[in-house]
């Protein structure tokens, strides 16, 4: 399988594929030295391979070689243009392989967490659609134009239509008798796979036959089949890469990187849970860089498992990557002395190798009726991947189906489902009262449920769905205390207005009494006069005195009455009416906090005890710590400082 695999996929690097020979040797080497995976097959793939080429061709076109003429009235001068492709492809490679191991070395390898397995799945298919058009010109044997950028596949689509007139009916012939055999044969070993001692090879027997029959019958000469053409024997030289064009490939080669340690991560935790091992994800991300980072050296181009070639490999009884160096070095004696000998091998043969392989990719278009069914998020997630896949290229649809993902996960914490919990009879439940019919509510407690954590994002929103759901509405509660309050105060100062209304008209009436009684009198002894003002004196200041208790009392009773009236106003408009005294906070899906979270929850710790209701936290999630290596200054970390920073804060009272 490496040896059809190999010079069929270096068509879709558009690149020779004497140079898909040497992507099959070396990095197969390295790899086992360095690799912690037993039953992969590391080597040329599809998805890789057209990842390279889309670079090669945009950044070496057919347009910069043309000799003898204009671009359409001139030949390309194809040992250039594939010289220049070379050193693209190996600087491309060594690039890619650099950026693995230096993620692999600062322990990144959870960065392929970041691509689900949607979004892997819906790449790969869009990735399979532009290798099937890529490949269609080989079939009819038509040259289109070269389109780049967005809508490139469309436009070559559109393009070969256009050329579907011109079609070479040999070679269209050679496609179709050879696609046929290929899809029969291989539905025979998939059938009969518990019986058959290994899987017919029959990709390289189709490789062999072909070019047999098109040297003996002459099918280049009678019929313009476009060949392989020479094959070079022996190995080349290593080659610097030319670190000049690093510049103008490094979102490439980054993008490369992550997209081919994705696939040879999730290809090998698959053979390791089936076999009862681990797989080290950083060792593979290092090992995976070695490989390309050497092949680059070498003129390979970047390389990731087969899962085809690793199920071969697995159900043969390949055990470990011993398996992978014995078919190196077959690969190693074909280009040394074999590889000549397929010089006449049709490019059309290739190409159906290429369709027949997509088989397992094309199949994933199932996924989505099953995740319809299933999750509908993810749904969103493999068809946004797959048709900017499709419509932007791969390097700007792996970008946008990479930044989608994560806005999905954004969105999912920031709109989360609320839910008030009741309990379950007989049982230690608590259900959401809304889903389960037999979760009844506890009386006079709410208890309060968010599916995510609480956060910056939706701390508002927490607060919002915490009185939608309880039917406590803070603010209307609070702005009819406020409103009482001030009647309180207004009534209050109104009374204590017309007490000292009634105090001076008082001491005015007692003036002026003494008064008339002077005038009446007359002439008096002065004896009479003082003893008798000595006498109006103190009763006057008993008057006062008395006064200023009754207003002492006038006030108090009045604000006894008012005392009652507000509570009485609170019993009629407070929660407790409708038998609530207590809300509990399920914070079990908290994970963290912040200073938003912090501030939300004291804020509704205050307005909720302004109206006398008890707020209560539960399902706190405790911190893990370990243990330091010096029993000195242990560093709290900031989730727990913020956690005690809310039991400062919030906690005051000795129910917590």
């Amino acid at each position: 399988m490496h040896l059809p695999q190999g010079m069929a996929y270096a068509l879709l690097a558009s690149l020779r594929p004497v140079f898909g020979l040497y992507t099959s040797l070396y990095p197969v080497l390295v790899y086992f030295i360095f690799g912690t995976s037993r039953h992969i097959s590391i080597g040329t793939f599809a998805v890789i391979s057209i990842m390279v080429g889309s670079v090669t061709e945009r950044l070496a076109p057919d347009s910069n070689f043309i000799v003898n003429g204009t671009n359409e009235t001139g030949s390309v001068n194809l040992d250039t243009r594939d010289e220049s492709r070379v050193r693209i492809a190996c600087s491309l490679t060594v690039l890619a392989g650099i950026f693995q191991i230096l993620l692999g070395l600062v322990r990144f390898g959870f960065v392929v967490t970041y691509l689900s397995e949607p979004l892997v799945r819906g790449y790969t298919t869009g990735s399979a659609c532009h290798v099937c058009v890529s490949q269609l010109k080989y079939l009819f044997g038509v040259m289109p134009a070269r389109f780049t950028g967005p809508l490139s596949l469309i436009y070559t689509l559109v393009d070969l239509c256009r050329l579907l007139p011109q079609t070479k009916v040999p070679e269209l012939v050679v496609s179709l008798v050879a696609l046929s055999v290929l899809i029969v044969v291989k539905e025979v070993n998939a059938c009969y796979r518990q019986k058959l001692p290994l899987p017919i090879p029959i990709e390289i027997i189709v490789i062999i036959a072909a070019t047999v029959i098109t040297h003996f019958c002459g099918l280049t000469s009678k019929y313009n089949v476009d060949v392989v053409g020479e094959i070079p024997s022996g190995l080349k030289a290593p080659q610097a890469p030319d670190t000049t064009l690093f510049s103008e490939l490094i979102g490439d080669a980054f993008a490369i990187a992550i997209v081919g340690y994705a696939i040879n991560i999730s290809v090998g935790k698959t053979f390791a849970l089936k076999h009862g091992y681990k797989v080290d994800s950083n060792q593979e991300l290092v090992a995976l860089g070695l490989s390309n980072t050497i092949g680059g050296f070498f003129q390979c181009y970047s390389v990731t498992s087969s899962l085809s070639r690793s199920l071969v490999q697995e159900s043969t009884g390949g055990k470990t990557q011993v398996a992978g160096v014995i078919s190196s070095i077959i690969v190693l004696v074909t280009v040394l002395k074999i590889g000549s000998l397929f010089s006449d091998l049709p490019k059309a043969v290739l190409s159906t190798i290429v369709f027949v392989n997509l088989k397992g990719m094309f199949k994933q278009f199932t996924d989505v009726p099953l995740l319809w069914k299933t999750n509908k998020v993810d749904l969103m997630v493999w068809l946004v991947t797959f048709s900017s896949t499709i419509l932007l290229n791969l390097d700007l649809g792996l970008a946008v189906s990479i930044g989608f993902s994560m806005l999905t996960v954004i969105f999912r914490t920031q709109l989360p489902r609320y839910s008030i919990l009741g309990h379950v009879s007989g049982t230690d439940l608590y259900l959401d009262t809304e889903t389960y019919k037999e979760a009844k509510e506890i009386p006079g407690i709410k208890i309060f449920r968010s599916s995510e954590t609480i956060y910056y994002t939706n701390a508002e929103m927490y607060l919002e769905a915490l009185q939608e759901k309880s039917g406590i509405e803070i603010g209307k509660l609070l702005t009819a205390k406020k409103k009482r309050d001030a009647k309180l105060k207004r009534q209050q100062k109104k009374e204590k207005s017309k007490n000292k209304a009634k105090k001076q008209s008082k001491t005015e009436s007692q003036l002026s009494t003494v008064t008339e009684r002077r005038v009446s009198i007359g002439q008096k002894a002065d004896i009479v006069v003082s003893s008798w003002t000595e006498t109006s004196t103190n009763e006057l200041d008993k008057g006062r005195v008395n006064w200023a208790y009754q207003h002492d009392t006038a006030a108090s009773d009045s604000d006894s009455d008012a005392g009652c009236h507000v509570d009485g106003s609170i019993t009629q408009a407070s929660p407790r009416a409708s038998a609530t005294h207590s809300v509990v906070l399920d914070v079990s899906t908290t994970s963290f906090v912040d200073m938003v979270a912090v501030k939300t929850l004291k804020n509704i710790f205050r307005d909720f005890g302004e109206i006398d209701l008890d707020v209560y936290l539960a399902g706190c999630q405790g911190e893990r710590h370990t243990r330091p290596k010096k029993q000195t200054n242990v560093k709290v970390s900031v989730s727990a400082a913020l956690r005690c920073s809310i039991v400062q804060n919030i906690y005051s009272n000795e129910d917590f």
